[in-house]
């Protein structure tokens, strides 16, 4: 019902054309708004993905409400509130198999109208204070949830349908209009004959006689509790994608920390403390794409008991802190093995066994090195990685690969061992699989990242030391796409070696 005050200057109708053009553009946006929704998979464990699904789900309630608005505006003021509203152009067409909360619960109410359309949630009403009559739409008896043809509320009886913890709210805003002459503006819940609690919006202003005394006050209420579900829905679902990111945030850096612990402290001086079998050693962690997909890769160098030099790398799969936890397992597990003078090959296998053991359900795939400075001879197995590749006199090549097979992946593997000798000069890389390729690929075109690698054999032939190899192979491959972080172990013979 329209205000008083300006009965004495009525609108003119809005031109239709322009009308026309509102509703056609907002069906096209509430058509691309839910085709969006429809083609979105939403994993329920995924909290980005429930986000993003709370956000259609408002959008389109919005985009109904726009709709069904400028259909009434097209439409003008009906003779029958709820028949005119149910007539073309009044609400948006639903999209197939879409229905609003409690729609179809709800089935219809008051005057037979579906509780999800426009109809049952806009009403207006109007409060005499002159004559005490009180004047509702039709609409609004759907609204509050009153049998068709009942006695309207009374501004005294309202409260009786609002939530207790709300009545106060009703009462300033009233009071306000009336005492004040202020308009009204807020929320409020009641609970409907049905027995339904619906939140309801309630707007509206004083009516004013030509005295300036308050003659009646006019308002006009809208349900809003499938918007207000919706948007507490997208509240919740971004609270829950910040909670997952702060964790993700801090087993990352419980990963780091783990890395950073566990690896060689060496990274940045060149080699062993005490220069163990004239070797020039350099290492590098390279980090993944996504900053939260550091994972359990490693590399390690270790000079052993009888006077060799453990030279290692790997990775388990699966990422985060369990990952680097698990890691940290392994690489104490690997050292202990070495240190005790098992040769690599066995020195897999026990390390199989223990991953049987402790039950640990990620796969590992690792090279294994023992590196003899007396007689410059390299013994190394594989489970399930990349071989090492050897450069020499400006070619690279990688070695061929012996027989082994992920750990944890066959119980009781047997795994081969290979020996090449080193010469003076020969620099030696080890890279986890995020560098060097395919876990499987057991020649160099096989493997991108190992072939990649290949070419570079005449600048790490000119590099000063084993710090400028790692440097170069780094500018190669430090920018190319990873899933996962990746280690590299740069290994470079020196003078020293007895050969």
């Amino acid at each position: 019902m329209p205000s008083h005050l300006f009965a004495d200057r009525p609108a003119s109708p809005p031109p239709e054309r322009a009308v026309d053009a509102l509703i056609s553009q907002t069906r096209r946006l509430r058509g691309g708004v839910d085709a969006v929704r429809r083609d979105a998979e939403v994993d329920e464990d995924d909290p980005r993905g429930r986000w993003q699904r709370a956000l259609c789900d408002l959008a389109v309630h919005q985009l109904d409400d726009v709709g069904a608005q400028l259909g009434q505006l097209k439409d003008g003021l009906p003779a029958d509130g709820v028949e005119a509203a149910d007539g073309p152009g009044s609400a948006l067409p639903e999209a197939e198999g879409v229905v609003e909360p409690d729609a179809a619960a709800a089935g219809t109410v008051a005057g037979g109208v579906p509780a999800g359309s426009l109809v049952g949630r806009v009403g207006s009403a109007e409060w005499d204070l002159l004559t005490d009559a009180v004047h509702w739409s039709p609409e609004l008896f759907t609204v509050l949830g009153r049998p068709a043809g009942s006695r309207p509320l009374t501004l005294d009886e309202l409260p009786s349908v609002v939530f207790v913890e709300d009545q106060a709210l009703l009462t300033a805003m009233v009071t306000g209009c009336l005492v004040d002459g202020k308009a009204m503006d807020g929320e409020f819940r009641v609970v409907r004959g049905d027995g339904q609690v619906r939140t309801v919006h309630m707007a509206g202003e004083p009516v004013l006689d030509g005295e300036g005394t308050t003659a009646s006050m006019w308002a006009v209420l809208r349900d809003v509790s499938e918007l207000r579900r919706s948007e507490r829905a997208v509240r919740a679902s971004l609270d829950s994608l910040e909670r997952t990111r702060e964790i993700e945030r801090t087993e990352h850096r419980l990963a780091v920390e783990f890395q950073e612990a566990v690896l060689p402290p060496w990274r940045g001086d060149g080699g062993l403390p005490d220069g163990a079998g004239g070797l020039e050693l350099a290492g590098r962690c390279l980090p993944s794409d996504a900053p939260t997909a550091i994972g359990g890769d490693w590399y390690d160098a270790l000079r052993l008991p009888d006077g060799e030099v453990l030279l290692t790398a790997g990775g388990l799969t699966g990422h985060g802190l369990s990952a680097a936890s698990a890691m940290t397992m392994v690489l104490g597990a690997l050292r202990g093995l070495a240190v005790a003078g098992i040769r690599p090959g066995a020195l897999l296998g026990h390390l199989g066994e223990v991953l049987e053991c402790s039950a640990q359900s990620a796969l590992v795939g690792a090279v294994c090195c023992r590196y003899d400075p007396r007689a410059g001879v390299l013994h190394w197995a594989q489970a399930g990685h990349p071989a090492p590749l050897l450069f020499r006199g400006g070619t690279g090549w990688a070695l061929p690969r012996p027989e082994g097979a992920l750990l944890g992946a066959v119980s009781g593997a047997v795994y081969e061992q290979a020996r090449v000798r080193l010469l003076p000069g020969d620099v030696l890389v080890l890279g986890t699989e995020g560098l060097l390729g395919d876990r499987g690929a057991s020649t160099a075109g096989e493997a991108d990242g190992t072939g990649r690698l290949l070419g570079l054999a005449g600048r790490l032939e000119r590099a000063a030391d084993a710090q400028e190899c790692a440097r170069i192979v780094v500018e190669a491959c430090g920018t190319a796409p990873r899933e996962g972080d990746a280690c590299l172990l740069v290994v470079r013979v020196g003078a020293a070696a007895e050969v």
